[in-house]
């Protein structure tokens, strides 16, 4: 068990949180949700202890181990990978460190042989035998094959060394794991190992994700840091998110009586549960939710932007006809002989290794680029409308939100940009606020009210859930969902994929996959998986 006393933060005097009472129990998996900005990262390295609270304490059982998810991918250069694993477990990577280096030594004195005798029991008693099996075992689950285990970082690729981080966090079954957004530039597959990793977890773990499949599958609880405080409620995020609007809006209708508010949140327990998996930690879920009571949920104080993509006219029978399409950027070959056919209402989920590969094939599409070789064939009732991955040069006049968005209107209507940029939660006079000073997350708001304001049928989307809040993804998940025509998109976010497309096609330089299908199913689809592998 790990709990906080009265722990406060404050940076530059503004706190993050204030006297915060916690307390994060064993058997639970707890998401650790709130505003950008907010201090969840500099919460989990608090009770690291590699940062100090302005006040307050942080305890932890004795003799249990912590264990972090490390961001730097240089820190372990020096060391081979399975070295690096092993170092999640210090203490016993100390141990196996001296014991090798001892053993390295030609000729010993009586103290080192004394020393070595100490160090094999010390290494029985930690399990030492089995470390370098273990942390193999690991690492070939995660991806990453036995040649490479005995390299050095130095020379690993990057998606390699963020495998080999996960590995040592996950190491040696610590007792207490904090997890600061573990699915970042992972791959579907490795993630869906992950959530089983965790699904079979006993101890405590406390994750920070922008990914909701992932903290729906493995969260039994969600740990909300809002109003300066942490409230631990009991369910996954999407039970979260439901029953804080439900709390929202009985806290508007006043006139509601106490017994009838029991009965509305009862009713929606009951919905909630019968659609939920049957796993061990979902029923055990179950019995917790079951006896909430509107005094038990609160109104998150954050906002959603309210995403609607309406467009101007439906799409004909004829949408998109690719053929033979190739291109690659100096000498690397990035698409080889794609073809495929996407016909009305269809939504294409486009994925792949090769992040630059998805990019060229959206621009491609776009008309931003001209394809080496292959034809595009747009049907005639189309209108495309692209978000690009990178929106910094749409952003590179210092005009003011309002004349930024009035320059894509084709004639001047205050009502309406205002109407869009306040559906973007910019409202009054942050209209006027400069777009050479908005965030990553203002920016994806911004590049949103642009292609509402475009009203394409066919909307192109390269990750569009960067520097997003889980409140704008939320409200981008249910605008795609709803969105009667197109749409091709790229995205880590496993569930607005899911949700959204009804096709996947997968890219990669020694050709395509192109499935009618749940992403979902395709990512799951053991026939294909040799069929995948031979993309690279």
């Amino acid at each position: 068990m790990i709990q906080t006393q009265d722990l406060s933060l404050s940076f530059g005097g503004q706190v993050l949180f204030e006297e915060v009472n916690v307390k994060f129990i064993q058997e639970h998996c707890y998401g650790l949700i709130g505003a950008n900005g907010s201090g969840k990262s500099t919460f989990l390295k608090i009770l690291e202890g590699s940062v100090t609270p302005s006040n307050g304490s942080v305890s932890i059982d004795s003799n249990k181990r912590l264990a972090m998810l490390k961001q730097d991918q240089f820190a372990y250069d020096h060391l081979t990978v399975i070295q690096t694993v092993i170092y999640g477990y210090k203490a016993l990577y100390d141990i196996y460190k001296e014991r090798s280096d001892l053993y390295e030594k030609d000729d010993l004195t009586d103290d080192e042989g004394e020393r070595i005798g100490e160090l094999e029991t010390l290494f029985a008693d930690m399990d030492g035998y089995n470390a370098e099996s273990d942390a193999a075992i690991m690492l070939s689950e995660l991806g990453i094959p036995e040649s490479i285990h005995d390299t050095l970082m130095k020379d690993c690729e990057p998606n390699q060394k963020i495998k080999a981080l996960l590995a040592q966090a996950l190491f040696g079954n610590p007792d207490i794991l904090l997890l600061d957004e573990p699915t970042n530039q992972l791959d579907y597959t490795t993630v869906l190992w992950l959530e089983n990793f965790l699904l079979n977890f006993q101890n405590t773990v406390i994750v920070i994700s922008h990914d909701r499949h992932f903290l729906n599958k493995v969260c039994t609880h969600i740990a909300d840091l809002d109003y300066k405080q942490i409230n631990i409620y009991t369910g996954n995020y999407d039970f979260w998110e439901k029953t804080s609007q439900l709390a929202l809006q009985q806290k508007k209708d006043t006139q509601k009586k106490q017994l009838d508010k029991i009965k509305e949140l009862e009713d929606f327990v009951r919905r909630f549960s019968a659609n939920a998996s049957k796993s061990k930690q979902a029923t055990s879920r179950k019995k917790l939710i079951e006896k909430l009571r509107p005094e038990d949920i609160q109104a998150s104080s954050r906002r959603s932007p309210f995403i609607q993509f309406k467009p101007n006219r439906p799409t004909g029978d004829n949408v998109l006809t690719v053929k033979n399409l190739s291109h690659s950027i100096e000498g690397d070959t990035l698409l080889n002989d794609v073809s495929f056919k996407l016909e009305k209402k269809d939504k294409l989920a486009i994925i792949g290794k090769n992040a630059l590969s998805k990019t060229t094939l959206l621009e491609l599409l776009s008309g931003k680029v001209t394809p080496e070789s292959g034809t595009i064939t747009w049907g005639s009732t189309t209108s495309q409308e692209l978000f690009p991955k990178d929106n910094a040069p749409f952003f590179e006049n210092e005009l003011n939100l309002f004349d930024w968005l009035n320059q894509y209107m084709e004639k001047n209507d205050d009502q309406v940009i205002r109407g869009l940029l306040g559906r973007m939660l910019f409202s009054g006079d942050e209209v006027f606020k400069s777009t050479s000073v908005l965030s990553g997350g203002e920016k994806a708001r911004a590049m949103f009210s642009k292609m509402m304001l475009s009203e394409a049928n066919v909307l192109l989307f390269d990750e569009p859930t960067d520097h997003l809040d889980l409140e704008s993804i939320s409200s981008l998940n249910e605008g795609l969902i709803k969105f009667p025509e197109i749409i091709c998109v790229t995205s880590h976010d496993f569930q607005l994929l899911n949700t959204v497309t009804n096709k996947v096609l997968e890219v990669g330089p020694k050709g395509m996959i192109f499935v009618e299908c749940s992403f979902e199913s395709y990512i799951k689809n053991e026939s294909l998986k040799t069929k995948r592998q031979n993309l690279y």
